[in-house]
């Protein structure tokens, strides 16, 4: 480039003092000289690598088709499904354009459709559909009930009715025109509004309770009816009385009794699949690796074009001068950056490890994988083949590289840049070693075929419930006098006073019994309903009070009953707790995360909450567990609150708030977060 310039500078000089009539030329031959220059200027691996911004990239797929689906949800929205996005679209009447993409959080999505249709310019629908439901949707130059169509969707449909059955009805809405369509969704508005929607699919715990009922019918029932009968007759034969019926009427109405409980049962309990997920191929499933594998053959910087750009111009030539400069030092090798979203619907289920080996092994190239999430901001690397001790990278990396910090997370591109560079200057100083780094092999991903298949009824809790119910028939049957003496036992002792507010310990344990739970949480809510005297006074301490009530359908003793799950108890006892302690004047909003049971949080601090591994998570933490997260990092684990019930497995049992989909899962945000939780499911609003 420099020569270029000098010799077109020579050339100025010497046309210019040649001939003094042509003063002008040394302005064109200039001009033509920074021309020149700035053709030159780009190196052609820069412009080569540098990806296509998002919208551009997905203007193109629809250049392509009018339909495109991501290859990165294929547990959820497997690309063969496009044919059926395809044919759907086509009922709406006017040209429709529809994407499908995995749901970013830094992304606004009309926003995106807008640059979308402003770079493909054509009119028309424009849809965009996530993992989830049609997510936005736009109508371009033509005449389309998009926002009428968009909001039955989200009244009519459960949030579990699949984007491929949310974009079907969106359809079915848009192709009613204006005026149908917008009455619709006032009526959808007002059926559903505070009503949500039952649920289409039951998960695999449903259907073991499904099995266990059918189970127990299918022997209590039928043996209750001979216990029964026996018992009356033999009281009818001591009577003096004769027989009335046949001896066959009881054992054939048994059998009768089981078989139409059999039938029913099968007929009631039929569903099959846990979630609208269509199977995927196994050429959905290695669609992405494959694509993310050919693009790091070209450049070692692979770049998700169907997301946000994290990584400017600057720091991408930074970037690719850092690893080129590591590749040819001594003792240096392969560092191959994979800037992808990772999600459980992706082929990985969300597995960065599975991820790294299957692209190394379509890569096919040993080196340092470096696999970052430009949605989450996350950065996970894993030594396949380089010499280098990727021990001391994976204890002495800091975290603010690998999970960011608080500037990462207010970022959109989490300032993946800046980390990008520490690491490689953290790899640089990495103390070279004799045999090449490996990794163990990741534990296979669950198979996506079979992952949403239900189990048969009459299998798993089945045969226990066989069991149960033979018992259950012997039990009521012998004791219908003692289980009326325990009934009123019991009521007499609901009708007792609840321990004294000054006697009640404040307890904490880690792994708290169904039995402890149910006492804890019964005591302290009537503590807390016996000190509260007025509403208007503390508004904390009611919100508390009625967000528990809630919980247990505003019946105080659920809290003592089995039929009430432990993490409702949970969070019965950290509102009751946060109630009692507002009436004292203590309005701490951040609660443990750590152990909920713990009490008021003093700060938040990035944990380690497995103890596989060194995943992390930003919680408020107690002062107890504060000092573990700074002192002994790896003991938090070993804090966490597991809820009894909570299936264990090779990385432990999941912490509570990864346990329960319920308003437990809110702590982590604060009391008044959990309150607003509890009146969402209840919906109050």
């Amino acid at each position: 480039m420099r020569a270029v310039t000098a010799n077109a500078q020579h050339a100025v000089r010497i046309r210019a003092s040649s001939d003094p009539r042509t003063r002008f030329v040394p302005l064109l031959l200039a001009l033509c000289a920074l021309t020149v220059l700035f053709a030159t200027a780009t190196p052609v691996r820069a412009a080569e690598s540098t990806p296509a911004t998002q919208a551009a990239y997905l203007a193109e797929r629809l250049r392509e088709g009018p339909v495109y689906v991501t290859d990165q949800l294929p547990r959820e929205i497997p690309r063969s499904t496009a044919p059926d996005f395809a044919r759907l679209a086509k009922k709406t009447g006017v040209p429709t354009y529809v994407l499908v993409l995995p749901a970013q959080s830094s992304v606004d999505g009309r926003q995106l459709l807008g640059a979308v249709h402003d770079r493909l310019g054509r009119d028309g629908l424009y849809v965009l559909v996530d993992d989830m439901a049609v997510a936005e949707a736009t109508a371009y130059g033509v005449r389309a009930p998009a926002d009428a169509a968009s909001t039955v969707t989200q009244y009519e449909l459960p949030y579990d009715a699949g984007p491929l059955l949310s974009f079907e009805r969106f359809v079915d809405v848009v192709a009613l025109g204006g005026e149908k369509a917008s009455a619709r969704a006032g009526a959808a508005r007002e059926k559903y509004q505070g009503d949500e929607p039952a649920e289409m699919y039951i998960g695999p715990s449903d259907r073991r309770n499904q099995s266990f009922l059918t189970g127990i019918l299918l022997t209590g029932v039928p043996l209750l009816i001979l216990l029964v009968a026996g018992y009356a007759g033999r009281r009818r034969r001591r009577s003096g009385a004769e027989r009335r019926v046949p001896r066959w009427v009881t054992p054939g109405a048994a059998v009768l009794t089981a078989t139409a409980i059999a039938l029913t049962a099968a007929t009631v309990f039929d569903q099959t699949r846990s979630s609208a997920a269509p199977p995927p191929t196994p050429a959905d499933l290695s669609a992405r690796v494959e694509r993310v594998a050919a693009g790091l053959k070209q450049d070692p910087v692979y770049a998700d074009p169907e997301s946000p750009r994290v990584l400017d111009a600057r720091q991408l030539a930074r970037l690719h001068d850092r690893i080129r400069d590591f590749r040819r030092a001594e003792g240096g090798g392969r560092v191959f950056v994979s800037l992808v979203p990772q999600t459980p619907e992706s082929e990985s289920a969300g597995d960065t490890m599975l991820f790294a080996a299957a692209v190394h092994a379509k890569v096919g190239e040993d080196g340092l994988y470096v696999v970052a999430d430009p949605d989450d901001g996350t950065i996970d690397f894993y030594n396949h083949g380089l010499r280098r001790d990727t021990n001391r990278l994976a204890f002495n990396l800091p975290d603010s590289v690998t999970f960011g910090d608080s500037r990462a997370d207010e970022a959109d591109d989490h300032l993946l840049g800046e980390r990008l560079d520490k690491l490689m200057t953290f790899l640089d100083e990495t103390p070279r070693t004799d045999r090449p780094g490996s990794e163990p092999a990741p534990a296979a991903a669950p198979g996506a075929a079979d992952e949403n298949t239900l189990p048969p009824l009459f299998a798993t809790d089945f045969w226990p419930g066989l069991f149960v119910g033979a018992f259950a028939a012997l039990l009521l049957s012998g004791v219908v006098a003692g289980a009326t003496w325990i009934v009123t036992g019991l009521r007499r002792r609901r009708s007792h006073a609840p321990e004294p507010a000054h006697l009640l310990p404040f307890t904490s344990p880690t792994e708290p019994s169904a039995s402890y739970l149910r006492r804890t949480a019964y005591a302290e809510l009537s503590i807390l309903s016996g000190e509260f005297t007025d509403a208007d006074e503390n508004t904390r301490a009611w919100d508390c009070l009625d967000a528990a009530m809630l919980l247990l359908d505003g019946d105080l003793d659920r809290a003592r009953s089995a039929e009430t799950d432990a993490a409702t108890l949970v969070a019965v006892v950290v509102l009751a707790r946060a109630g009692r302690a507002a009436l004292t004047g203590d309005t701490n909003d951040l609660c443990c995360g750590v152990n909920p049971l713990h009490g008021p949080a003093v700060s938040r601090h990035h944990v380690r909450v497995s103890a596989e591994g060194s995943r992390r998570r930003l919680l408020p933490v107690c002062e107890p567990c504060r000092d573990t997260a700074v002192a002994e990092p790896g003991g938090i684990p070993g804090r966490l609150l597991n809820l009894p019930g909570t299936a264990s497995g090779a990385g432990g049992r999941p912490p509570y708030y990864d346990a329960t989909h319920g308003p437990l899962s809110a702590v982590p945000g604060g009391i008044a977060r959990l309150i607003d939780k509890v009146r969402e499911t209840a919906g109050v609003h």
